[in-house]
Order: structure tokens, then C-alpha cells, then sequence
């Protein structure tokens, strides 16, 4: 594993959560409740600045933070497993509509200390526009030409920021790209000329018919720490 992948899983001690042997991305849950927050007000801020915040939630919101700003009922405590099974993490699932879900992971079992948040709904963007879901395309026109991992293990679809224009954001958030279900039938000769833990350039037209998006966001809170 070359510096590039260590630094990466450094800074988020665990970049999965416990997935399968075929990877897929954890879904944010959907209810029906309307958003509860402080004095009833809409969730309005969905901003992500990476190493930052994230909306209302900063590096120093703590859980009891969290209930102040969502309310208790949309809170749900769990504890995730590592990349590959290794450690156990406290989390804390925000259960939001309208794509605002997200998912809190902390440093420590108190969770009132943050690691970084992710699972972000697709209402959840940066600056400039990047959220789940964005295509393939236009993450080449904000990022640039970039470099990334091949898909089907661990750190699959990972960017490397630091080959982008947003090299401003390496440590502080990740973003990974998946395949569109089935590509990997459809598409097998381009799947697997993309696949595996190498690096690979963003202009290589093997990515073209495989209908790539950003599927994941993590975004690391207090990065200097890590």
C-alpha cells in the first residue's frame, strides 16, 4: 500500500461500514417525520465545508449537540466495524428527510468528540456543487483531470484530491465513485480494465459506459488531529 492509501486511511481509521464481499454504498435511511430542530425551523444549511462542518454540525458538536439541533426521536446510536472488519466505532445515524441524513462517527465511546461524518443524503453539497450523485462528467469539470482508485475493493472508486484542482481538501474529505448496477455485467471488459488497486486516470475511456457517480462523502472533522 503505497503513501497516497495510507494517508487516506489514516485520516478516517475506518473508511467502510462492514460492507459486503460486492461493495455497496449504506443508503441513508428514509422516514416520514418532518424534521425536527432548534425552535422547529427547517434545515436550511446543507453545506459541507470540508474539515469543517457540515451544516449545523461542527469539529465541536458533541451528541447532546445533536439532539438540541435534530431532536432525540431522529437520533439512532450504533456502533460500525472498520475497513475490512478492524476496530469498532461509536456512530450516531441522523435520520432526516429529504436526503439530509447523514451519518456521525466519533472518536471515542463518550460521542462528544468528532472522527467525521458520512453516508451524506444527496441534499448535502460543497461549495461547488458536489454531492452524491454527481456525474462522472461533471466531477471532471470541477475536479479536473484527477487520479483514482480502481473499483472493487476496500478503497475502491477513491479520488485522489491531490491530483485534482480541490488538492486544498486532501485529508479534510473523500470522495469515492461507484459503477451503475449491472455495469459490471454489462460493461465486464471496461469494469475490468478499471478495477483493482491501482491508480487510474480520470480521462480514460474505459469509465465512459460504466455510468460512474459519486456514491460516497466522508467528511473529516477535526483533520489535524488525526
Amino acid at each position: 500500500m503505497n503513501s497516497s492509501i495510507k494517508g487516506i486511511a489514516t485520516a478516517t481509521l475506518a473508511l467502510l461500514l462492514n460492507y459486503s464481499a460486492n461493495p455497496a454504498f449504506a443508503l441513508p435511511q428514509k422516514i416520514n417525520h418532518p424534521i425536527t430542530v432548534a425552535k422547529s425551523q427547517p434545515l436550511k444549511d446543507t453545506l459541507i465545508v470540508p474539515g469543517e462542518r457540515v451544516g449545523p454540525i461542527t469539529r465541536k458538536t458533541t451528541k447532546q449537540d445533536l439532539v438540541k439541533l435534530f431532536g432525540a426521536s431522529h437520533l439512532v446510536d450504533k456502533t460500525i466495524s472498520g475497513a475490512e472488519g478492524i476496530g469498532s466505532f461509536a456512530a450516531t445515524q441522523v435520520n432526516l428527510n429529504q436526503g439530509r441524513s447523514l451519518l456521525v462517527v466519533w472518536s471515542d465511546n463518550t460521542r462528544t468528540k468528532f472522527l467525521d461524518v458520512r453516508n451524506l443524503g444527496s441534499a448535502w453539497k460543497t461549495r461547488e456543487g458536489i454531492g452524491v450523485g454527481t456525474s462522472f462528467s461533471e466531477l471532471r469539470k470541477k475536479l479536473g483531470n484527477f487520479k483514482l482508485y480502481g473499483l472493487g475493493w476496500d478503497y475502491g472508486g477513491t479520488i485522489l484530491l491531490d491530483s485534482s484542482k480541490l488538492s486544498r481538501y486532501q485529508g479534510k474529505i473523500i470522495f469515492r465513485v461507484d459503477a451503475a448496477p449491472n455495469a459490471s455485467e454489462k460493461f465486464l471488459n471496461d469494469y475490468q480494465a478499471v478495477s483493482g488497486d491501482g491508480t487510474f486516470s480520470s480521462s480514460n475511456t474505459h469509465w465512459k459506459p460504466l455510468g460512474i457517480r459519486l456514491a460516497e462523502i466522508i467528511v473529516v472533522l477535526n483533520p489535524s488531529e488525526q
